[in-house]
C-alpha cells in the first residue's frame, strides 16, 4: 500500500506541473521515481532513526509556531550551537509575537548582537507587526500566508508550516540538499534550476510519503517503549509516529547536520546508508556538485578607539547599510597588506556561507602604525600626537576574508585634532546624528557588531 500511495502522489505531482506523464523532463523524473520505488524506504527509516537520534533542543520541546519560527530565523546561516543561548534569552525577553511587534528597534538589535545578517532581526519585527495587523497576533498556519511574511522564503515556510503544523510541505536547505544528492545520486549542481527543481519533488514526494506511512504495529509498540526508557527520544516529542511529517522534514535536516556532513561523513552509522546510490558507488566525496567555489577576497580595516576627556567617539552605522543600526568604532578601509591574499588558505576549506568564528589577536602581535594607518587617522580629521596599538580581529563574512586592526587613540583636549575638510567641527574628530561621545560605562548596553564588541572587550580588559 506504501508504494501504491507513492505512484499515486508521483501522478499528482506531474499533475500540478500541468504536464502530465509526457512532460519532457518531469517524465524522466516519474520514471526514475518508478525505477527506484525501493529507495523510498528512506521514510519509514528516517523517521524510525530520527526517533531514537533527533537532539534535544529546546525548541523541540514545543509546537507554538512562534518558537520555531524564530529559531528557523535564527538558524539561517548560523550553527545550532550558536543560536540556544540566543533563542533562549529571546524567547525569555519577547515571549510572544506582541512583544516583538512592540519592541523598541535597540533592544531587537541588542538581543540580536553577535549573530550576524541583522536583516534577519529586522524582518523578523516587520512580520510580527504584520502578523498583529493582518491575522489578529495568531501566527498564520497557511503556507502561503507564512510565506507572504517578510523575511520568510520557501524553505523556512515549509519548516515552519510541516514541525509547528505537520502538514506535508517541503524543505530544502543546505543539509537536505546534501542528502537527497547522495542519495539519489543526483550529480548535476543542485543550485541550477533542472536539478533544484527535481530535488524539491523529491522532497514533497519524501514528505508527502510520509503523511500517509504508518508504521507496522509491532514498530510501534516497540517506539512506544523505547520512548519510555530512552530519555533523549521522551524530550523529543517531535520523533512521534503522529508527526510524520515534521519527524520526516527534521529527520533529513538532523542527518545533514549529525552524519551526512560535507567532510568526513559517518556513513558506517546512515540509516539510509545500503539505499544511498554515493555510498554504493564511491561517490561520497562527489555530490552535492556545487561547482566551482567563488575566489575569497581580502579586506582590511583599520579602526580607532579615540578617547578625549574620558569619552569615545563611536557612530551608528545608517539604515541600509551593511550592519545597519548598529555600533562601532571610526574605521576606514584600506589596501590590503601584501601577501595577505586568503587564496591559499581556503584552497583547502570546504566553502560555507556561514558567518565564521572571529579571530583575536593580542597587541603584542599587531604591527605598529604604518604610513597607511596614519594616514586613514586623518581621513577621519584626527592627528594624535601617539596612536597605540590595541589589537586585531579577524572574521569571514560569505566570502570576504576581513581583518580589522584596532588602535587607540588618546586625544589630550581640543587642541590634539585637527580640523580636515568638512568632515568635523574645528578641531574635533567627525560629528554627526551618528556619531556621539560616551562614557566608557555608556558602550556596553549599545550593540555593537560583532567585531567591534571584540575591540570594547579588549580594551575594557586592558583598563580594568
Amino acid at each position: 500500500m506504501f508504494f501504491i500511495n507513492i505512484r499515486w502522489q508521483a501522478s499528482s505531482l506531474a499533475l500540478r506541473h500541468g504536464c502530465g506523464w509526457s512532460c519532457r523532463g518531469f517524465r524522466g523524473f516519474i520514471q526514475t521515481m518508478a525505477a527506484i520505488n525501493p529507495k523510498l524506504k528512506i521514510v519509514p527509516a528516517l523517521l524510525g532513526w530520527f526517533a531514537q537520534n533527533a537532539r534535544d533542543l529546546p525548541w523541540r520541546r514545543t509546537r507554538d509556531p512562534y518558537a520555531i519560527w524564530v529559531s528557523e530565523i535564527m538558524l539561517q546561516q548560523t550553527q545550532v550551537k550558536t543560536v540556544i543561548p540566543y533563542w533562549k534569552r529571546w524567547m525569555r525577553e519577547l515571549p510572544n509575537i506582541r512583544a516583538v511587534a512592540k519592541a523598541r528597534s535597540e533592544k531587537i538589535h541588542k538581543l540580536w548582537e553577535g549573530l550576524g545578517y541583522y536583516t534577519r532581526a529586522r524582518n523578523l519585527q516587520k512580520a510580527a507587526k504584520q502578523i498583529m495587523e493582518k491575522h489578529d497576533g495568531r501566527f498564520p498556519d497557511h503556507f502561503a500566508d507564512v510565506l507572504a511574511l517578510p523575511g520568510i522564503g520557501r524553505y523556512t515556510a515549509g519548516a515552519i508550516c510541516s514541525i509547528a503544523f505537520n502538514q506535508p510541505v517541503p524543505i530544502l536547505d543546505g543539509n537536505v540538499i546534501r542528502v537527497l544528492t547522495r542519495v539519489f545520486g543526483i550529480a548535476k549542481n543542485p543550485k541550477m534550476k533542472e536539478a533544484n527543481g527535481r530535488l524539491w519533488d523529491l522532497a514533497e514526494l519524501l514528505v508527502a510519503s510520509a503523511a500517509k506511512y504508518r508504521a507496522p504495529r509491532s514498530s510501534r509498540r516497540k517506539e512506544a517503549h523505547s520512548k519510555i526508557t530512552n530519555s533523549q527520544s521522551l524530550l523529543t516529542s517531535a520523533a512521534t509516529i503522529a508527526e510524520n511529517c515534521s519527524s520526516l522534514n527534521q529527520s533529513l535536516m538532523e542527518l545533514g547536520a549529525l552524519v551526512c556532513t560535507p567532510r568526513n561523513p559517518r556513513c558506517e552509522i546512515c540509516p539510509v546508508k545500503n539505499l544511498c546510490v554515493a555510498f554504493r558507488e564511491g561517490r561520497i566525496g562527489e555530490l552535492p556538485n556545487l561547482g566551482k567555489r567563488e575566489a575569497a577576497t581580502a579586506r582590511r580595516f583599520v579602526g580607532f578607539v579615540i578617547e578625549r576627556n574620558g569619552r569615545f567617539l563611536v557612530r551608528q552605522r545608517p539604515a541600509g547599510a551593511v550592519n545597519a543600526h548598529l555600533w562601532e568604532f571610526p574605521n576606514v578601509e584600506i589596501h590590503p597588506r601584501p601577501g595577505s591574499s586568503p587564496a591559499k588558505r581556503d584552497q583547502s576549506a570546504h566553502y560555507s556561507p556561514r558567518k565564521s568564528q572571529s579571530r583575536l589577536t593580542s597587541a603584542a602581535t599587531v604591527r605598529e602604525p604604518d604610513f597607511e594607518i596614519i594616514h586613514a587617522a586623518k581621513s577621519l580629521g584626527i592627528e594624535p600626537p601617539a596612536i597605540l596599538p590595541l589589537c586585531t580581529v579577524k572574521h569571514s563574512i560569505t566570502r570576504y576574508r576581513i581583518t580589522l586592526e584596532a588602535f587607540h587613540v588618546h586625544l589630550g583636549g581640543a587642541s590634539s585634532a585637527r580640523p580636515h575638510n568638512k568632515m568635523g567641527r574645528r578641531g574635533t574628530p567627525p560629528s554627526g546624528k551618528n556619531n556621539v561621545w560616551l562614557p566608557l560605562a555608556k558602550l556596553s548596553p549599545l550593540a555593537f557588531t560583532s567585531a567591534h564588541r571584540k575591540i570594547l572587550q579588549t580594551f575594557n580588559s586592558k583598563t580594568t
